[in-house]
């Protein structure tokens, strides 16, 4: 059995005191692939770093993280250009839009959103998107960039299921997290009209653990207590449920 870990930050400070248990405890639970998001410029060098310990189950994304977006966008999205030339990246993310924290650069949010989508299909590469307060905000770009080139991840996915069925129709999979297991989370009441093959597994650590982990710091090796919920939602075994969401993150992530 292979389960991935679609989107976890292994390289964040919160990690620096036991990084390398963390990892080898999360495979010794047979999560043996991570899928790393980038954040900002800031954070390639502690990425690689990570990639160097781990060649074989740690695999990064480029990309500027909508929370990041500030007056000096443009600098930051041409690093992501420059440095998508230098070696081999999975994916172009974590991007999108995020109008929970701070409204004031929506439009330079939008900007580079679209920018990086285009960087993407010319790159041949997948998206991965982050959504927070913003799906009105994000469909509309989607909508426009739509075409056979278009496909990704909606991470950390929160709608409804009308949502859902949208974000499936622009060629995303749905990145389903620790929320399907909170009492309040709401996803787990229709993820089953979902198709598993529409859906790959994430943490989002060191954010937004799983029960019974809650408020404490998450890690990869949690991934295992979504699946557990999984397994009651779809009514598969734990190998199934491994088997066909492994397999949705190679259709994605090419590996």
């Amino acid at each position: 059995m292979i389960l991935t870990d679609t989107h976890t930050h292994l390289y964040l400070e919160q990690f620096d005191d036991d990084r390398e248990e963390v990892i080898k405890n999360a495979i010794s639970k047979n999560i043996n692939r991570f899928f790393i998001p980038a954040i900002d410029s800031t954070y390639y060098p502690a990425m690689i770093a990570l990639e160097k310990k781990f060649p074989n189950n740690i695999f990064l994304m480029a990309g500027l993280h909508p929370t990041h977006v500030k007056e000096n966008y443009m600098e930051e999205f041409q690093v992501v250009e420059k440095i998508l030339k230098t070696r081999k990246f999975y994916a172009i993310g974590e991007i999108g839009i995020d109008l929970y924290w701070d409204k004031t650069f929506l439009q330079q949010q939008q900007d580079v959103f679209k920018k990086q989508i285009n960087l993407a299909k010319k790159s041949n590469l997948p998206i991965v998107i982050h959504c927070r307060d913003a799906f009105d905000e994000i469909f509309e770009i989607l909508e426009e960039e739509c075409d056979d080139k278009l496909y990704g991840i909606f991470h950390c996915f929160t709608g409804n299921i009308e949502q859902a069925r949208r974000a499936i129709s622009y060629n995303m999979k749905l990145g389903i997290g620790g929320v399907v297991t909170f009492k309040n989370g709401k996803i787990d009441k229709f993820l089953n009209d979902i198709l598993l093959t529409n859906i790959v597994l994430e943490t989002d650590s060191p954010y937004l653990a799983p029960m019974p982990y809650r408020g404490k710091r998450n890690e990869s090796g949690y991934l295992t207590n979504i699946v557990d919920k999984l397994v009651t939602i779809y009514g598969l075994s734990p190998e199934d449920i491994a088997k066909i969401t492994t397999q949705n993150s190679k259709d994605i992530f090419g590996i």
